[in-house]
């Protein structure tokens, strides 16, 4: 709870994967990928509620055992080419039907399993900022390959993708990008369009988070490189 508002956090969770079969039940570490968002989440003081949202018997088990509430979700919104932001209209309708209090909610997907609590108040903190004035609020992190140095080929041509691009300038000139890592999505309910594939409504607000803790697991390797983070100590 935030100033008397409350902050719900949902883990969008899908039976079917296709880079890694069973991800969300598969464990990584001691638990299964599913259970990290739901402990960090628990982990996090301003988090009210933590609900997953599936279509998998076996994900909505896991959930309970770990002590999230589960909302059932369609199979129109299960499918490969389901978007995300579907999966929080259908959880933000479904709070309003049930007359439940969310005034804020926080998306945690299980594939950044390495988000910490400080991350997500650093996010809840500046949505809330009074001097801000935001709708959404998402992570980023360094950018794997800086847009000045993408190529493409036209007629086995290579042109800089930028119009201005400098590929050939020494990284630390290079000016600075980011990209988006998955790990929290936090925004005000009433901010939630009706329509649109985007998940950062309004005015929206960034948080950067170091490389370590911005992995996304979306392959074996993805897996393995996460197993060896944990089993280094790096996380």
């Amino acid at each position: 709870m935030i100033d008397g508002e409350h902050v719900v956090a949902v883990v969008p969770a899908r039976g079917g994967s296709k880079g890694v079969p069973r991800k969300n039940v598969r464990k990584l570490g001691e638990k299964p990928l599913v259970a990290w968002p739901i402990d960090v989440a628990h982990a996090t003081g301003s988090i009210d509620r933590t609900i997953v949202s599936t279509d998998d018997d076996e994900i909505a088990t896991v959930a309970r055992e770990y002590g999230s509430d589960v909302f059932e979700r369609p199979d129109r919104l299960a499918r490969d080419d389901s978007l995300v932001v579907e999966t929080i209209r259908h959880t933000v309708d479904r709070l309003g039907d049930e007359g439940a209090d969310a005034d804020y909610v926080v998306m945690l997907e299980p594939t950044t399993p390495f988000r910490g609590p400080d991350d997500i108040e650093r996010c809840l903190d500046l949505l809330t900022s009074p001097d801000r004035s935001l709708d959404s609020v998402a992570t980023f992190t360094d950018a794997d390959l800086n847009p000045h140095r993408t190529w493409r080929l036209e007629d086995e041509r290579p042109e800089p993708f930028l119009p201005d691009g400098t590929p050939w300038q020494p990284r630390q000139a290079l000016p600075d990008a980011y990209q988006l890592n998955g790990a929290v999505y936090a925004f005000a309910v009433e901010a939630v369009t009706e329509d649109g594939p985007s998940l950062l409504f309004g005015n929206a607000g960034a948080v950067v988070m170091p490389p370590e803790r911005s992995l996304d697991i979306d392959t074996e390797l993805d897996f393995a490189v996460a197993e060896t983070l944990i089993e280094e100590g790096h996380v």
